[in-house]
């Protein structure tokens, strides 16, 4: 260790800094010569080449510039036009394959194309027209400003962002170390000490008078806010089963979100891995970003896809006042009668009744029905589930009845009048069954992707439907040499409604009460709210093939069923009113 430097005067080695003047001093007092403390004040514009600079910090690395990038690809605003024009083309095999598979007039497709020009136009970021064109124009118009701005830096997905505006130009240059130090100072190291402390406090002090005077400027400047990276949720690929979904509503289709989902999980309708279907002098131009958002992993749900159609279509009717009909609400009925809950023509009747109590709107947004009327000013406008899924809907329904014929609580319930509807139905042990059967079944067709299947317990013709199931989802369309030369027989797989036809021929019909039965409970007495804590393993049969059938939560369902059973109270209360009755 070097020695340390004695005062002159008094001989001592400790020595400290004047906090008010900044100078060495030991500690008698005596100030250490030939060390001073100099700051140049001048005034801006005023400091010449021979001013020195203060010693900053910084990194000397470079960020690095991308090498050999890809000039196929596109980005910035013809990127995000070009994403369009995939998703439009993507909509147009869609619109096709539905056409073809489902028999639906030409109309339909010229309904989705208005109804796509329309979507487009709502969005909050509207795709800009093709850049190459509207550059061609705007140079043949008039030439651009010799003073242009340079041009933006892109984001991932094709947002500009823009470049930083409060630079320092300082921080660009490398800075320069002070090396003139007298041979005292550099023999010792508490004197280095000091002097890095005292230089320190003045760089410390120079940037909080920067800090100070830049939060003055925010301060006194709005705040900007900040441009939201990525895809809008009807920018991205499931907003084309909106359109299409809309579409069906506006040609009175009776079309469920199940129809839709079942075929893109078995990879008929082109949704997951669509850029498969993209022609390759499309995918050049596409970034890794675009392809990952033209390829969504899973299939969107029911409850996605309502929200989304929707949306649209109260937007459509609140920009340009198109309305969208209410839904063909009969085949609808029957389909969730008789391939969901497995009923009979009686169950539809009931469900139909009841559906008519509730005041189902029955219309694609709440915006499109008429408000409820109001007796009072606190009178809400409409119901809370009344945005809902018409097969959620009726499946709610058809909870409700099958709750007032059976119970499902666990307790028998007997008609004791032959005019009773309850005569007509099945018995509940044998209807369980049937339900029971009817969830195997769908689940073992159509490879639904939360059902768990074993290898082993498959039979030979389920084995040959999942060989052509992954065939179609691994391979894909395209590599049809093989059938072109060699054909071989089309396998036809099912549609999960076989088990729902001729099934319920052989159930008996619910017995009578006898005269020597005592206390006896009858269709409709005693009903039970279920709240989806501690259901009975009836009603949770009855609601787990509905919500897996329907495609939402179960948990959703019975909150649906349980505001239907309080409407359903509140008709019955005015009712009894009305007759004088308490």
């Amino acid at each position: 260790m070097a020695p340390r430097k004695r005062c002159p005067v008094c001989r001592s080695k400790q020595w400290h800094k004047e906090p008010s003047s900044g100078l060495i001093a030991c500690s008698e007092g005596h100030i250490l010569q030939n060390y001073r403390n100099e700051t140049n004040e001048l005034q801006p514009g005023e400091a010449g080449p021979h001013a020195v600079r203060k010693r900053t910090l910084k990194s000397n690395r470079e960020k690095a510039t991308p090498k050999g990038a890809d000039e196929r690809l596109y980005h910035g605003n013809r990127g995000r036009y070009f994403y369009f024009e995939c998703l439009q083309l993507i909509l147009r095999h869609q619109i096709a394959v539905l056409v073809e598979r489902w028999a639906l007039p030409a109309e339909f497709e010229v309904v989705c194309r208005d109804l796509w020009a329309l979507n487009l136009s709502l969005l909050r970021d509207p795709p800009p027209p093709e850049p190459y064109l509207a550059s061609q124009d705007a140079d043949a118009d008039a030439d651009p400003p010799a003073s242009a701005s340079p041009p933006k830096r892109e984001g991932p997905l094709g947002f500009d962002e823009d470049p930083k505006s409060d630079e320092d130009p300082k921080s660009e240059d490398d800075a320069e170390d002070e090396d003139e130090e007298t041979e005292e100072a550099e023999n010792d190291p508490h004197l280095d000490e000091l002097l890095a402390e005292n230089s320190a406090s003045e760089s410390s002090s120079s940037e909080e008078d920067d800090v100070d005077g830049d939060a003055k400027k925010s301060k006194s400047m709005p705040k900007s806010k900040k441009k939201r990276l990525g895809l809008h949720a009807y920018e991205r690929p499931a907003s084309t089963l909106a359109v299409i979904v809309v579409a069906c509503w506006t040609l009175r289709i009776p079309i469920l979100y199940r129809d839709l989902t079942r075929l893109i999980e078995s990879y008929e309708l082109p949704h997951l891995e669509a850029v498969r279907i993209l022609p390759p002098t499309m995918l050049v131009h596409l970034t890794k970003y675009n392809i990952r958002a033209l390829s969504p992993p899973i299939a969107p749900s029911a409850q996605v896809l309502h929200h989304l159609a929707s949306t649209l279509a109260g937007r459509i009717y609140a920009s340009f006042g198109v309305a969208t009909p209410e839904a063909n609400a009969a085949p609808i009925l029957w389909r969730v009668v008789t391939q969901c809950l497995g009923g009979t023509p009686t169950l539809y009747k009931l469900t139909k009744r009841l559906s008519n109590v509730l005041g189902l709107p029955l219309t694609l947004h709440h915006s499109l029905a008429p408000p409820l009327q109001r007796v009072k000013q606190w009178d809400p406008e409409r119901h809370r589930n009344d945005n809902v899924a018409p097969e959620l809907a009726f499946a709610a329904a058809g909870i409700i009845v099958l709750k007032m014929v059976y119970g499902l609580d666990g307790k028998e319930r007997l008609p004791a009048d032959g005019e009773d509807p309850a005569c007509d139905m099945p018995r509940i042990d044998e209807y369980l069954g049937l339900l029971r059967r009817l969830k195997d079944e769908d689940g073992l067709i159509q490879f639904d992707p939360a059902t768990e299947m074993a290898i082993e317990d498959l039979s030979d013709d389920t084995v040959d439907e999942y060989l052509a199931f992954c065939e179609r989802a691994l391979v894909g369309p395209g590599n049809d040499v093989l059938d072109r030369y060699f054909p071989y027989p089309e396998i036809e797989t099912g549609n999960g409604t076989s088990a729902a036809k001729g099934i319920t021929l052989g159930l008996r019909r619910t017995r009578m009460q006898d005269a020597e039965e005592e206390a006896v409970l009858r269709p409709g007495d005693e009903y039970t709210q279920c709240d989806g804590s501690e259901m009975p393993d009836a009603c949770a049969a009855v609601v787990g093939r509905a919500a897996g059938w329907v495609g939402v939560r179960e948990e959703y369902l019975v909150g649906v069923v349980l505001g239907y059973e309080r409407r359903i109270w509140r008709y019955w209360i005015r009712e009894r009113t009305s007759r004088g009755q308490k």
